[in-house]
């Protein structure tokens, strides 16, 4: 259906549409003739745009046509396979130019809308629109046909073909003058354009891709017939494309002219039945390296090594351009080529030459350097006004006034480029009492600092002081710079009993005894840090550390709770070191009537401490009576009429406490024990936290007593603990032997 044109389209349509057929038995008869669905929907389409633009043709007045040029035919169009879009592998070196009619969106096809060119020839299918106006009216579509004449009116053919557009419309309006009266000359006027324009076919053979005949538009122009073929293959020539026309060459394409100056002179207009012949390439030379653009460069006869070197756009910054070497290729086996810079304009390259620019070398022929404690380190260039090590730090600005003149290090390279160091006291040199040092390229001079030579100082406070750390040492600091440094004292901080502990250096000093390693200073301060006599002449020194004390009887506010039935339940300072319970229990105004005191509840960061605090407020003296801290709660609570029984026993329960009765009775209210009940390990929890378990004496289990808010917890046997299946018996077993041994010393 693509290959259809739209005459050719509408033909089958009316010639159906003609024989009586319905568009469904149209589409019918297309489908037997090989079309596919598709295919039909496409005719369809066009059918359609063909009627709707017939239609808007008729209801145009036929005193005026509209100039606007068409493509009569369809046009070759290039097939470009998926793989060929796709990123081509890498590869070392591309061939310069390559890529370019491998583009998808760079076609070169002619554009309808431009002015008609001058030496555009008119041909067979090409149309002209021929408009006359001013007194008299008329428009005309005039068809060159195959003969190569148009016709208009009832005059005699109009021969055009092979014209240029000036040409054929003065023979035009020649011939209208005999039906036109004064045409172009008194009241009347013809105008004359190129409407829709013809196809032809050219062809491209040789060193391309895709040789073979193209239909394309008769502006189309030879990149277009190259692009459509897919440009030169790996062994077509880029700059010799011939134009063939009537067996002559009328033009040799050179497409480096486009590619590096845009140089669009070679890219003609072809006529029909061109001749496009690409030949093999004759010298192709690789040129990698430090060049702009690295690339397989073709060369005309004649061109030298530096013409190729413009081509790949020249040297980049860090190309080596002294020399370039090559590699070349005999009959027998490949040799190395070296070109001096001064040869470049005369070398020759040769097919098969492998180039490669070498890159300069990552060292200076006349850099010494400077660097540490002067006004301006860096590089500087050996020459007549620098020679020295005096004219490299006058370069330089000088030395910085923290500079150690004592010892400058020059490092250098021996001749076998073995490292050398050499020592210079810099100081004596600057002032003339030692001689000059000559330096040499490649020099590095180092000019260390005194900080540099040295441990960095520092000073250090801790204790009350609101920032304690390390800070920077200065002459001159003394303990009261330090302390502002630091934020201030802390409120609980005293301004006496202040320590200094310095390293000692000097092992000579007098008052100080062999075996301290450490020297103590003590001194008193203004605490408003105003001047003092003795601040002032004690001094710190690098690495002092500032000890500031607090006072012995400040301390932060601690808290302590006591809460539940107390007169005045809250929260509590401590007043003291040795605050205790009791004490608490006064300032609280003591416990309410309804406050039960065995069961009164005491922690200590939020865990539960076992305390008979009863026994406390009744004896105060007790070691259970103990001192308050931090975050300490008591809690007194009312007086627990219940009674908790768990574990192992069949029916666990909270029951009420009877003052009667014993551990028996509470057992009983829970339905006794269970089938895994450890009877021997019983115990209870009190309300105060204590816990007590049974004790045995002899044979016998001796309880504990219950109180209220106890808690009665009977553990239970492992499931594969069977010994308390024989427990009873073996008891009274040895019981009764027991009794008949007793029975029996008495008798005795």
């Amino acid at each position: 259906m693509d290959q259809l044109s739209d005459s050719q389209v509408k033909a089958f349509y009316e010639r159906a549409k003609a024989s009586g057929m319905s568009e469904m038995q149209i589409e019918q008869a297309a489908l037997a003739q090989g079309f596919t669905l598709s295919d039909i929907s496409l005719m369809r389409k066009r059918i359609s745009d063909m009627q709707t633009n017939g239609n808007k043709q008729d209801s145009d007045t036929s005193d005026s046509i509209k100039v606007g040029r068409q493509q009569i035919g369809k046009l070759s169009k290039r097939a470009i396979e998926k793989d060929s879009i796709k990123p081509p592998k890498k590869e070392p070196l591309k061939i310069f130019g390559s890529d370019l009619f491998n583009t998808e969106g760079l076609t070169f096809e002619p554009s309808l809308r431009i002015a008609t060119p001058k030496n555009y020839q008119l041909g067979p299918d090409d149309e002209l629109l021929v408009e006359i106006y001013g007194d008299a009216k008329g428009s005309y579509r005039l068809k060159v046909s195959p003969e190569g004449t148009v016709k208009v009116l009832n005059l005699a053919p109009i021969y055009v073909s092979g014209l240029s557009i000036e040409d054929a419309r003065d023979k035009i309006v020649s011939r209208l003058k005999q039906s036109y009266s004064g045409l172009n000359s008194s009241g009347s006027f013809a105008s004359i354009n190129l409407g829709s324009i013809r196809s032809i076919k050219v062809m491209v053979t040789g060193e391309v891709v895709k040789p073979g005949v193209y239909t394309v538009s008769s502006l189309a122009t030879a990149f277009n017939a190259l692009y459509l073929c897919g440009g030169p293959n790996k062994n077509g020539s880029f700059r010799t494309i011939n134009v063939i026309r009537n067996n002559k060459i009328v033009r040799t394409i050179d497409i480096y002219d486009f590619l590096l100056r845009a140089n669009q002179a070679d890219n003609i207009i072809l006529q029909d039945q061109d001749i496009i012949q690409v030949p093999f390439y004759i010298t192709r030379v690789e040129l990698d390296g430090e060049i702009k653009r690295p690339a397989i460069y073709e060369l005309k006869k004649g061109e030298t090594l530096q013409q190729l070197v413009e081509l790949g756009g020249g040297f980049n910054e860090q190309a080596y351009q002294s020399s370039i070497t090559l590699r070349r290729n005999t009959e027998k086996a490949r040799k190395v080529v070296t070109v001096r810079k001064n040869e470049f304009l005369t070398f020759l390259p040769q097919s098969g030459d492998a180039i490669v620019v070498g890159k300069i070398l990552s060292r200076f022929d006349n850099r010494v350097q400077i660097n540490g404690a002067v006004f301006r380190p860096g590089e500087y260039a050996l020459g007549d006004n620098l020679k020295t090590l005096k004219d490299l730090v006058n370069q330089s600005e000088g030395v910085r006034e923290d500079a150690f003149l004592n010892r400058v290090l020059i490092h250098r390279e021996k001749p076998n480029r073995e490292p050398e160091v050499i020592a210079v006291a810099l100081g004596k040199v600057l002032n003339n009492e030692l001689p000059d040092i000559e330096l040499k390229a490649q020099d590095s001079v180092i000019v260390a600092s005194i900080k540099e030579l040295r441990q960095e100082y520092f000073v250090t406070i801790v204790g009350e002081i609101n920032n304690p750390s390390d800070f920077a040492y200065a002459d001159g600091m003394t303990v009261s710079d330090l302390i502002t440094q630091a934020g201030g004292l802390t409120e609980g901080a005293i301004d006496s009993r202040i320590e200094i502990a310095r390293r000692i250096k000097d092992s000579n000093l007098a008052d100080v005894s062999d075996n301290v390693t450490i020297q103590i200073l003590t001194l008193k301060i203004n605490r408003d840090l105003s001047l003092s006599a003795g601040d002032q002449q004690l001094q710190l020194q690098p690495f002092d550390i500032v000890y500031i004390r607090k006072s012995t009887r400040y301390d932060k506010q601690r808290s302590v709770v006591i809460m539940g039935e107390v007169n005045y339940p809250g929260t509590y300072a401590i007043q003291n070191n040795s605050e205790r319970i009791t004490q608490l229990l006064e300032r609280a105004g003591g416990p309410k009537l309804n406050g039960y005191l065995p069961n009164a509840i005491f922690r200590r960061a939020g865990e539960r401490i076992a305390l008979d605090i009863q026994q406390v407020v009744a004896n105060p003296s007790l070691e259970s009576n103990i001192i308050l801290e931090e975050g300490d709660t008591i809690y007194i609570p009312e007086r627990s009429e219940l009674v908790r029984i768990e574990g192992a026993v069949l029916n666990p329960s909270i029951v009420n406490f009877s003052k009667g009765f014993s551990y028996s009775d509470y057992l009983s209210q829970a339905g006794g024990y269970g089938d895994r009940a450890r009877k021997s390990q019983v115990y209870i929890t009190y309300a105060n936290g204590y816990t007590e378990r049974t004790r045995k004496f002899l044979f016998f289990n001796i309880r504990p007593k219950v109180q209220p808010g106890s808690v009665i917890t009977v553990p239970y046997k492992p499931k594969d603990d069977r010994r308390s299946d024989l427990t009873g018996p073996v008891i009274m077993s040895f019981f009764g032997t027991v009794v008949i041994a007793l029975a029996t010393l008495l008798r005795n």
